[in-house]
């Protein structure tokens, strides 16, 4: 098994560094490396939203913790992924987005803010929260990838994170946004064989479809009895914080701006769909057969994922794959094992690239160069690209205490500081800049303070109230303060 799997990982790792090289001939300009000169096809930005949402804590954290807790229940996590997340996203805010950004010539969140609401202060406002909360997110995926690579392909845990960062940095700071769009897709491929062979398989060794569901429906009721299942609100939270939540999330917006043309949005959003939904029901739906698979506490005591009161989640998935996938499925395995590596460095890369691009482009003049003429701002960008990887790797490394905290903050700090300011800059022409300056810092405080009063373990209703507030907050604000200035309505929305 480890020397199939060590044999697909480096060919994949060599395809990846010859698309970095070809995708460098590509970039000559900021905005190539940011947005590949927004010349991306349909199947090309559906598949790359598709593999920027997910990474390897859906197909071993999320899937083994939520199919276990939640049951059947999750599989309403993988429906909300994919027509909130993925289809309504595309169709509601790709075309506006794209028309927008392009009137307003912004090629980041915090630059779009700046221009949309005339606010000099709130674009490094909102790339410190990008630097300070989306680069430790990339750190915690690199050193996922790291404890993967340590127990599947032996070798150990600091010599796998310096290989993942190299070959990510490879190909990201050669190839910038189109070498990280192009092995998305290729990524995406991977992923989406991969998923559908993975679910085929276990349920073919369960019995059925029909015979898994009916098991998995007994087998719950017992291992987690009806005082211990999670509640409507938890379940609830959690579709809502990880479907809607995406929308405000900088790393997955950024696909719309790249697009070729509106034209090729009703594909994308189709595409789009399809992937996420494959992906997800084919993740959380692995996770509930841990129900059948390990039947009793003997059994996951005797597979080592549960001692005492404490269940392993994050180990429930890769022990089931690793138990059923044995003998001549160990082909399939290597390449389960290289669709969850697709997965995080698909992640990863936009990550970087977005972490990124809130100091090379939202803090330092580079982009003011960039509109001038000069080319100075992408070699600033590959050097602050290496260096954003080079800091990830230190994350990863030393476990620092107050940066494991930002991790698990990450995502509904930066969806409840940006969702609310960025969909309403979209479609409403109210909006004051006072009122974006206080949904945004609404957002940042709500989830910030309810991590701390409700506890890490009910971060996702935290984090979707954060994700809430702000959308009272701007219109009331903005209800009694200076209204938006003409012309600069004018010029946001022309063609809109």
């Amino acid at each position: 098994m480890v020397g199939i799997g060590i044999v697909f990982l480096v060919l994949f790792l060599a395809l990846m560094t010859g698309v970095g090289i070809w995708g460098m001939r590509k970039t000559k300009t900021l905005g190539d490396f940011f947005l590949g000169g927004r010349s991306m096809g349909p199947w090309v930005s559906a598949v790359a939203y598709g593999t920027s949402y997910f990474s390897a804590v859906i197909f071993i954290g999320f899937a083994g913790a939520q199919g276990w807790q939640f049951g059947l229940n999750a599989l309403w996590i993988a429906l909300g992924n994919a027509f909130i997340g993925a289809c309504a996203a595309w169709l509601l805010l790709a075309r506006r987005t794209r028309r927008m950004t392009q009137n307003l010539d912004a090629m980041t969140m915090p630059e779009f803010l700046q221009e949309r609401y005339g606010a000099t202060h709130l674009k490094p406002i909102a790339a410190s929260i990008i630097f300070f909360f989306l680069l430790p997110y990339s750190a915690s995926v690199f050193k996922g990838l790291g404890h993967l690579f340590e127990a599947v392909f032996n070798i150990d845990y600091d010599i796998a994170l310096l290989i993942m960062i190299g070959f990510t940095g490879v190909y990201l700071i050669l190839g910038g946004y189109f070498a990280i769009a192009v092995t998305d897709f290729i990524q995406g491929i991977i992923m989406f064989c991969g998923a559908i062979a993975m679910i085929a398989i276990l349920t073919g060794q369960g019995g059925g479809l029909t015979s898994m569901i009916n098991k998995i429906s007994a087998n719950y009721q017992v291992h987690v009895p009806p005082e211990m299942q999670p509640s409507l609100l938890t379940v609830v939270s959690l579709v809502f914080m990880t479907s809607f939540g995406t929308w405000g999330l900088p790393q997955m917006t950024q696909k719309f701006y790249a697009i070729k043309s509106e034209k090729v949005i009703p594909r994308a959003a189709i595409v789009t769909t399809v992937f996420a939904l494959v992906i997800g029901v084919s993740a959380y739906l692995t996770g509930t057969y841990a129900h059948v698979f390990f039947p009793d506490e003997a059994s996951l005591i005797a597979n080592r994922l549960k001692e005492g009161s404490t269940i392993f989640y994050d180990s429930i998935v890769p022990t089931l794959l690793t138990q059923q996938f044995t003998g001549n499925l160990q082909v399939l395995l290597a390449l389960i094992l290289l669709l969850v590596l697709s997965a995080s460095m698909s992640t990863l890369s936009s990550l970087v690239l977005v972490s990124s691009s809130s100091v090379a482009i939202d803090l330092y003049p580079s982009r003011l160069e960039a509109k001038s003429g000069k080319d100075r701002s992408v070699a600033m960008m590959r050097f602050l690209s290496a260096i954003f990887v080079i800091v990830s790797y230190f994350i990863s490394r030393f476990q620092i205490g107050f940066i494991v905290t930002l991790m698990s903050l990450s995502w509904g700090v930066v969806s409840g500081s940006f969702a609310a300011p960025y969909i309403l800059g979209l479609y409403s022409k109210r909006v004051t800049k006072t009122g974006a300056y206080a949904g945004l810092l609404a957002g940042m405080i709500t989830d910030i303070s309810l991590f701390f009063i409700l506890g890490a373990s009910r971060s996702p209703l935290a984090a979707s109230i954060a994700i809430v507030v702000p959308f009272i907050v701007i219109p009331l604000v903005s209800r009694f303060t200076l209204p938006p200035e003409k012309a600069l309505l004018n010029k946001a929305f022309e063609g809109i």
